[in-house]
């Protein structure tokens, strides 16, 4: 019998309200938002960006797992990984009684139709809904809308003859989902480029200077099943992750545009390649917003809250990271202390603990933002501490 599949809620959104709120809503931050934006606390100031944390497609697919839970009590509710990069929902969601495919305890779990499983926001690859669907578990899918546009340009795309060239990283749930669309849709092929290197090195090939062992071998996790450069690049369109850095994303789909006008002549251009903005508005957003902050304030120093996983909250950090310096925290106890922080350092990508972090004295003027999948009463635990840290090193170094 096949899957039943939810996709609009449960009908239980008042019931799980005041859960949510008490889990992840902040008064302090509301505080602050309806003063400018803007905290102060002795020598320090703080200043929020106008757009961060909780999206709209993070704050459904939370709510979805909680209305799951309180919808089937009584029957084993798992999702299939992560349902957002974020260390602190997805261990609430755990006390709540929702287990994790992912985790070692439920990885070989044998699923039946008493079993209830939620779709996390970033969607499931088209085998692994096929694999669901054969157990007859019933399903909660939270698959965010912007993600759904994306796999709308790619069916599209594959349909029409053309390869979905998609800025993503290919370990990436969301991506792998993205080009099993492509493939489903006509036996379509991708291709995934992390940066502008390598759409630079598929630019290369495009005009015939690439060489093709070394262009496979280098993207070979990184294709459609049977891809070959000579043929699959002739005709392309553009894509992305929804949470990529969407500068970059409009730079490579330009780049991509050049060569294929380079290669093929200007007539050819409407057949053989098509582009779509598909970075998620919330994602740019938080971007624009980020921006704006750095733009309007002379900080010292910025902190970014969110899972290190998480794409969008690391390209907030590398936003910053160009005009002040940046921490990168994945929750709020990676402030070890006034003289340690504990970080992902947006160069090296790796978790390192950083002293003298914080200036000992004088006026100090934090910036902080956070991740689409960061809750606000993490960005509320920040700032109290930040607050007690900027002071208590003031006190000190009076001492």
């Amino acid at each position: 019998m096949p899957a039943l599949i939810f996709r609009k809620g449960l009908d239980l959104k008042q019931e799980v309200a005041g859960v949510l709120a008490d889990s992840y809503h902040s008064a302090l931050v509301d505080q602050i938002k309806a003063q400018d934006y803007r905290y102060a606390s002795g020598r320090l100031t703080i200043h929020l960006a106008r757009e961060f944390g909780f999206c709209y497609g993070v704050d459904r697919a939370v709510d979805y797992a909680y209305q799951a839970r309180r919808r089937f009590p009584n029957q084993r509710v798992f999702l299939t990984g992560e349902i957002i990069h974020n260390p602190h929902v997805n261990d609430q969601l755990r006390a709540q009684g929702i287990r994790f495919l992912t985790d070692p305890s439920d990885r070989d779990a044998a699923l039946g139709p008493a079993d209830v499983v939620i779709l996390p926001a970033f969607g499931v690859t088209i085998g692994e809904l096929q694999r669901l669907d054969q157990t007859g578990c019933t399903m909660v899918d939270t698959t965010c809308g912007s993600v759904l546009n994306v796999w709308k340009n790619v069916k599209r795309y594959a349909l029409d003859g053309l390869t979905s060239i998609i800025h993503g990283k290919y370990w990436h749930e969301e991506t792998q989902a993205t080009a099993s669309q492509a493939v489903a849709a006509n036996g379509g092929h991708y291709l995934v480029v992390l940066d502008k290197p390598e759409a630079h090195d598929v630019c290369e090939y495009i005009a015939g200077r690439g060489v093709r062992d070394r262009f496979l071998a280098r993207f070979a996790s990184a294709t459609s099943p049977g891809f070959d450069p000579d043929v699959h690049l002739q005709r392309v369109g553009c894509a992305n992750q929804t949470t990529m850095l969407s500068s970059e994303s409009l730079e490579i789909g330009e780049m991509l545009r050049e060569a294929m006008r380079a290669r093929w002549g200007e007539q050819e251009l409407p057949d053989r390649f098509r582009a779509f903005d598909t970075i998620c508005s919330a994602t740019q957003d938080r971007q624009d917003a980020v921006i704006r902050l750095l733009d309007d304030h002379r900080l010292d120093l910025m902190v970014v809250i969110g899972g290190y996983n998480s794409s969008n909250t690391c390209n907030l950090a590398r936003i910053c990271a160009g005009r002040v310096p940046t921490f990168h925290i994945a929750e709020p106890d990676g402030l070890l202390s006034p003289a340690e922080i504990r970080h992902r350092d947006v160069a090296s990508k790796a978790e390192v603990v950083t002293s003298g972090w914080l200036p000992p004295a004088g006026p100090l003027a934090i910036g902080i933002t956070s991740g689409a999948s960061t809750p606000d009463n993490l960005v509320e635990q920040a700032v109290r501490t930040l607050a007690r840290f900027a002071n208590d090193l003031a006190l000190d170094s009076q001492g």
